[in-house]
């Protein structure tokens, strides 16, 4: 190839590169307000745009901006970006497009721990701090985590794999549900809200803490993005270049199970948006550049997520529909036609 070829190939991603950035982050901005400006409460653009610049401080509108819709659209900003991370960072690790932490069981695990946790701590305490929560569904995300690796060093298909981390979250979310279902106390009895899925009830202390653990988490994998970079060509190859792949595996499972983990303990399990997400930038961006997919995963997700949440609240307000019940609806189609395309192309 010419060097005048390259060039014009170069020019040519670079500019697809930067069009779909700014599409997909005009795209966000959008549903961000959106998501301030429609409601069940009804409230005028003007009203809201005076709350946020500071004014009408005790009214219904600023209660309701303020401490509803305004934490809950952060919420869904990060914990979505955290989730399509996760499933990234667990892609790239079983070289599997198909992988995810709803579908691995990842997610219900981390459900179960803190439905335990929550029930034992206000049995007996009455309050439960954030990350106490977090640590909770990072232990529970580790532990499916733990079977889905044990099994895959007996099972040879990946297809099999998925079957077996799905039936690691059919059981984990069974138990959640007796668990919950028996609950005698009215506090713990509302986690059925919570165990379908939910971005509802996130006050901005828990934006706080959930900040704090996505930008960490998030800021750890762009920086392996090099590593990455190299261990998709192969471990053999990434170690040649340097990299240490024992290392760079248990690295890529603790971040993934630390962002899944932040999305479990406030929102509870969110389907198909760790799978479907990478699969859509991939496809946008035709290139496997850790680089470019991180961030761009990490921006996907939020989007995707904040215009779920946006449907679960207003399609048939005042009726809610819980997160996962929309993310799956739009999700679910993606997942197919990743397996179907990785049927064409051979497992």
């Amino acid at each position: 190839m010419s060097f005048r070829k390259a060039k014009a190939l170069l020019s040519a991603e670079n500019l697809r590169f930067t069009v779909i950035v700014t599409a997909l982050t005009v795209l966000a901005a959008i549903t961000f307000f959106l998501n301030l400006f429609t409601g069940s409460a009804d409230i005028s653009i003007g009203e809201a745009l005076h709350v946020l610049f500071g004014g009408g401080e005790g009214t219904t509108a600023a209660s309701v901006l303020l401490k509803i819709r305004l934490p809950r659209t952060l919420a869904a900003m990060l914990l979505g970006g955290a989730l399509a991370l996760s499933g990234y960072l667990l892609q790239t690790f079983f070289h599997n497009p198909i992988a995810g932490p709803f579908v691995l069981g990842v997610s219900s695990g981390a459900k179960l721990t803190v439905a335990l946790m929550m029930i034992f701590a206000i049995s007996r305490f009455h309050t439960i701090h954030s990350a106490t929560m977090i640590l909770a569904a990072f232990a529970g995300s580790m532990l499916s985590l733990g079977f889905v690796l044990a099994i895959s060093q007996r099972v040879g298909r990946m297809s099999m794999l998925v079957v077996c981390g799905v039936m690691i979250g059919y059981i984990c979310s069974a138990v959640t549900d007796f668990v919950v279902t028996f609950a005698d106390n009215a506090d713990i009895v509302n986690l059925h809200n919570w165990s379908r899925g939910t971005f509802s009830g996130t006050t901005m202390d828990n934006i706080r803490t959930m900040l704090l653990v996505v930008v960490l988490a998030s800021g750890g994998t762009f920086l392996l993005s090099k590593p990455i970079s190299a261990y998709q060509l192969g471990e053999s190859y990434a170690q040649n270049l340097g990299v240490n792949v024992r290392r760079l595996r248990a690295a890529l499972i603790l971040l993934s199970g630390l962002l899944s983990a932040c999305v479990a303990a406030f929102a509870g399990p969110v389907s198909f948006v760790g799978i479907a997400v990478p699969h859509i930038i991939r496809r946008l961006f035709r290139t496997s550049k850790p680089m470019i997919l991180i961030p761009a995963c990490f921006l996907g997700g939020s989007v995707f997520c904040m215009l779920c949440d946006m449907i679960a609240r207003t399609a048939f307000a005042p009726t809610e529909l819980s997160i996962s019940t929309v993310t799956a609806l739009f999700g679910a189609p993606v997942v197919i036609a990743a397996m179907i395309q990785r049927r064409r192309d051979g497992e």
